[in-house]
């Protein structure tokens, strides 16, 4: 009785081992293949997407997920519907997930030669920012030692930067706008009304992925989901005179519709490694590179930035904060064909960041204003300003 009955036994263990395939097992622990992650508008539709194969693909993150599901061995999961939804959830299981898509996918040759309709090229979407919208931009001003020194010689900017390095303080962060100034990649950057004095500044942006109050620079990394590309356009034409006397207004400088490019995409943290060695950001207009700069220029590195926000407000998952930009702004007056220092009309900009990707951009100056403004309007520079 004892025989037959470990026989059975035997028998079902066997049968088993025969039903389950040897590919089946627990949610992937690594991706294939490195990723980053996108919106995009498919078919006018603002789709999460994943960038694949050296930026040269697209894929449609919830459809591709629903054709893995096909296979009777991939269990049900929910695809976030947008980006912050993604950001909020990747370490609770999504991050997973997504290597699974791709492993799938890459097993199967989907991202070889793909007639997929859920993959596309990536001259064939359009590429919106990639977060729609963060609850803040926390942005780090002067915070590279050649944009504390701009236009000085060798000599200068060592002086300068060994006083800076005796006494760094604590570093200065501003807000900036969200929706309204956050564009993505191929967007036109507007140039207000008469406001003539426009800079461009490239900066590493780190988007949160878990929220934190009092984070220290030792635990920074475990809040932070990615990075991505942001330029911080600034206009430096100020205030009129009178009323509040205090030309510098942030408001004015920051604030504008446009003046937060992002993106193309964000690369998830693992796949990029420690921004403080790998830092290489660079700015060119109209063919001119005017500016680039590494992370060893930077005055406060990025985990003190963090810890310093986040001991003044909470951030939470999709939050951003921007690094700050090196020297070669219009500050510094790099010399041009179309110009001498700040931005003009139909110029084309480009911000890169090695191993994330290039933001590329045209300048266009506002034509016109409404004819029934009472006069409260900010003005055009040049009727305040000696040329």
């Amino acid at each position: 009785m004892i025989r037959k009955t470990l026989s059975s036994l035997t028998l079902v263990v066997a049968l088993v081992f025969i039903a389950s395939p040897s590919d089946v097992s627990a949610q992937a622990a690594e991706s294939v293949e490195p990723f980053k992650v996108g919106t995009f508008a498919i078919d006018d539709v603002p789709t999460v997407g994943l960038v694949l194969r050296d930026d040269s693909l697209i894929v449609e993150l919830e459809a591709a997920n629903r054709a893995m599901e096909v296979n009777w061995q991939y269990s049900k999961m929910d695809m976030p519907e947008d980006m912050l939804g993604l950001i909020e959830n990747y370490e609770y299981g999504l991050k997973f997930r997504i290597y699974e898509v791709v492993n799938w996918m890459a097993a199967e040759g989907l991202l070889d030669n793909s007639n997929a309709d859920y993959v596309h090229p990536v001259d064939q979407v359009d590429i919106m920012a990639p977060v729609q919208y963060p609850s803040k931009i926390m942005n780090a001003a002067v915070n590279f030692y050649t944009h504390a020194c701009e236009g000085c010689n060798a000599d200068e900017l060592a002086a300068r930067t060994r006083e800076r390095q005796i006494n760094r303080g604590v570093p200065y962060l501003f807000l900036k706008p969200t929706r309204g100034a956050v564009i993505g990649d191929g967007e036109d950057i507007i140039m207000p009304y008469g406001r003539d004095e426009i800079e461009y500044e490239v900066e590493m942006a780190i988007v949160f992925g878990k929220a934190g109050k009092y984070v220290s620079a030792t635990r920074a990394y475990d809040h932070v989901f990615g990075y991505m590309v942001a330029m911080d356009v600034s206009d430096r034409g100020g205030r009129p005179p009178g009323g509040y006397g205090v030309r510098s207004d942030w408001f004015v400088g920051k604030g504008h519709d446009t003046f937060a490019p992002h993106g193309p995409w964000i690369v998830p943290k693992e796949f990029y490694g420690d921004p403080m060695e790998r830092l290489h950001q660079i700015t060119v207009v109209d063919g001119v590179t005017v500016q680039e700069a590494r992370a060893g220029d930077m005055i406060h590195n990025i985990p003190e930035l963090i810890e310093y926000a986040t001991s003044l407000i909470t951030v939470f998952p999709g939050d951003v904060l921007q690094s700050g930009t090196s020297g070669g702004t219009g500050a510094g007056r790099v010399e041009r064909a179309t110009g001498s220092g700040y931005l003009i009309d139909g110029e084309t900009i480009s911000a890169r960041i090695e191993g994330i990707g290039t933001l590329t951009h045209r300048v266009v100056a506002e034509r016109e204003i409404p004819d029934d403004l009472s006069g409260s309007q900010l003005p055009p520079t040049a009727s305040y300003r000696d040329r």
